[in-house]
């Protein structure tokens, strides 16, 4: 880890209080109420400070937030110790419980804030794939410049299998010229911008400096590469710690393995009964870890040898690969199931007969009335299931990726499959200097991929294209396409949520309907509505 925080003592005798550790890079809140951790992780995300920075700056030493009113005084005496005697207390009743009814949902009657600093964008993939029971916030590539040095360096992944391999002066050059490169098109791309896009007189000064940086950042993130270091706040229950834990303790890369002992040595001092199972010495974890590498390794060799001659993809972007024939029955027999007595096999045999007018009134009375995206509809629509593939760059992925409600896998990341290139940039100098770092990155992936192909992911840029898939039933998948097709999106993911909705719409006329919010239109500054819309609603309190 690099150490970029400092405190003084009196500091941190404050913070030793209020988290688990004052130097790990890993570390978990605690003595918080539930509206301090979540207004704290909310702020995290659009910080460059560190949790403990921040709670220090933004929260325990500013007047404006009533801290010690809400919190209670910190301290001096060993409260740390009378905690833990009284969680050692508590363990001991959760562990009779988990003996006596094996039952895993009891894992979620405890819960922990675990923030994770200094970790690889690559890294953060791996936690929030981790889909129930838990909920990541990132730090935003939209809203914070990642060109900061720390000691005179950028602060990147140093893998250690690739610093003591013959990659190592490689590994370094290639990421330390990505992050040059995003720093030094930073002045001239803002201006740039800002001459295609003036700043219209109504607006507000504020408004339009964030969704000038907005842009700036968006157009840029790309050349980031996947060892980019990041920070990120996780709330989770004991039943996600314990499998996010037991992922991380089996996974082949070593950033993963040390973020795994961390977090367990960190967690096991608020929540110890709840992650016991992930315990790399525990039998079940033992067990779950050979049979992890069993499958992995199976997998890998017929893979190898049933695979050699299947060519790669030729398509990029989005395409819709599966969904069931009779989706539209089945919807329509589930919509009507609450209001009767009938059986569901049934009513989804009935409604395959009805008329199409039929089918369409039914559908209709249950979006004409939805006034906005937030107006989740009935869960009849997860009747009907989707699967996409996806070939679109690791910036789109990671925005996509979070959404919970799917089945989801992706390839290991790799410059295969070419790159996105802002359109910002093309015809232009900067884009030609954008070009010239993503082939010097790619001719770096290549050269470290023939030994190493898990670590070279780390010296990848994230406007290199990944290839996925997932599958989506038509309610969640109406809330990401409404969600992640509004004008404050990045436009590459954008582009994605609006071609989904299309394709199911032309796959299933009567499914269109469903897709009432998705924004169809195209946005130059995209996130100056929504800050003008903050500023108003700053001004109106």
């Amino acid at each position: 880890m690099q150490d970029y925080e400092e405190f003084s003592e009196s500091q941190i005798k404050i913070l030793e209080h209020y988290v688990t550790s004052t130097t790990s890079n890993i570390f978990v809140l605690r003595n918080l109420p539930e509206v301090i951790k979540g207004a704290l992780f909310s702020r995290y995300s659009r910080s460059a400070l560190g949790l403990r920075s921040l709670l220090l700056k933004e929260f325990i030493l500013n007047e404006d937030t009533a801290f010690s009113g809400i919190a209670g005084k910190y301290s001096d005496t060993d409260t740390a110790h009378d905690q833990l005697a009284a969680i050692q207390k508590a363990q001991n009743f959760y562990d009779r419980i988990l003996d006596g009814f094996g039952d895993d949902s009891i894992g979620e009657l405890g819960g922990a804030h675990l923030a994770v600093e200094s970790v690889s964008l690559l890294a953060t993939k791996m936690i929030e794939d981790c889909r129930l029971g838990g909920s990541p916030l990132e730090k935003s590539t939209r809203y914070i410049y990642f060109d900061q040095k720390i000691n005179g360096q950028y602060l990147f992944y140093h893998e250690p299998v690739l610093m003591t391999s013959a990659y190592r002066d490689l590994y370094l050059t290639t990421c330390n010229d990505l992050f040059e490169t995003y720093s030094r098109l930073i002045p001239p791309l803002t201006a740039h911008i800002e001459q295609s896009f003036p700043k219209d007189p109504t607006t507000s000064k504020g408004a339009y400096a964030a969704a000038l940086r907005a842009k700036v950042l968006d157009c840029l993130r790309g050349l980031l590469p996947a060892s980019a270091m990041t920070n990120m706040g996780v709330f989770g229950n004991g039943r996600f710690f314990e499998t996010l834990l037991q992922k991380m303790n089996c996974h082949n890369l070593a950033e993963m393995q040390d973020m795994g002992k961390k977090a367990y040595h960190e967690l096991a001092k608020v929540i110890p009964s709840f992650i016991r199972r992930a315990d790399p010495a525990h039998k079940h974890h033992r067990a779950l870890s050979e049979y992890f590498e069993t499958m992995q390794t199976d997998l890998k060799n017929l893979a190898q040898k049933h695979l050699l001659n299947i060519p790669k993809p030729s398509h990029h972007g989005v395409r819709l690969i599966h969904a069931d024939p009779e989706a539209i029955s089945k919807v329509a027999g589930a919509l009507l199931f609450s209001c009767s007595h009938a059986g569901l096999s049934e009513l989804q045999a009935y409604c395959r007969q009805l008329p199409e007018e039929e089918i369409s009134r039914l559908f209709d009375s249950v979006c004409l009335c939805r006034e906005n995206r937030r107006h989740k509809s009935p869960r009849a629509l997860e009747h009907a299931s989707f699967t996409f593939e996806i070939i679109a760059d690791f910036g789109v992925y990671r925005d996509l990726q979070r959404h919970r409600t799917m089945t989801q896998e992706r390839q290991l990341l790799s410059c295969h499959y070419g790159h996105y290139l802002p359109p910002e940039l093309k015809g232009t100098e900067m884009g030609r200097e954008y070009i010239a770092a993503m082939d010097r990155a790619k001719t770096a992936y290549d050269t470290i991929s023939a030994e190493l192909p898990e670590e070279a992911q780390y010296v990848v840029p994230i406007a290199y294209n990944v290839h996925w898939y997932f599958n989506v039933n038509l309610r969640s998948l109406q809330w990401l396409c409404e969600l992640r097709s509004q004008p404050q999106g990045h436009s590459t993911y954008r582009l994605i949520a609006q071609e989904m909705a299309r394709q199911v719409s032309r796959a299933y006329p009567p499914f269109e309907r469903f897709f009432k919010f998705v924004d169809y239109g195209g946005y130059q500054l995209g996130r100056l509505s929504a800050e003008i819309r903050k500023e108003e609603k700053l001004a109106a309190r």
